[in-house]
């Protein structure tokens, strides 16, 4: 049995909260003050298990009511065209995070690995997500391959 599961109404907070952890590793000391206007609009994403968004999480093996990891995408349309998908439809990562002391378990990857199957089954031709220098590796282990652009793309 996986330990990921889709991300629910109740996990809201501890989404903002590594989200910000994700933020952080990248501008040290980044505001805060966006999470508390985030908060409603990321909980009607999170009750629509039909909608375009999806977040995958594992639980926290130490902390109850925490989260270990995150993976957050949406599923877009963007005009086909070429290298690009006919049908348009392109999954972007743009959350991966990792609570500090969960790290280097592979929660992460397994999440993400979670994200990607969501993504074929809703038709995606390919996702596309920007990594930090630190994450490169990791994804191109996964089949992502590096864009014209800092982004990285994994066709599906």
């Amino acid at each position: 049995m996986s330990l990921v599961r889709r991300a629910v109404v109740e996990d809201a907070r501890e989404v903002l909260r590594l989200r910000q952890v994700m933020i952080d590793s990248m501008d040290p000391g980044a505001s805060t003050a966006w999470q508390a206007e985030s908060l409603s609009g990321l909980r009607n994403r999170l009750a629509d298990p039909d909608g375009s968004f999806a977040a995958f999480v594992v639980d926290h093996p130490e902390r109850p009511d925490a989260l270990a990891a995150l993976v957050v995408g949406t599923l877009e349309y963007r005009i086909g065209g070429p290298g690009r998908p006919a049908n348009g439809l392109i999954g972007y990562v743009f959350s991966v995070a990792t609570d500090p002391d969960a790290r280097r378990r592979g929660y992460a990857r397994a999440c993400m690995d979670e994200l990607l199957e969501w993504f074929r089954e809703r038709g995606a031709g390919h996702v596309m997500l920007t990594a930090s220098p630190d994450a490169e590796s990791l994804y191109a282990s996964m089949g992502f391959s590096r864009d014209t652009t800092p982004s990285m793309r994994l066709r599906l």
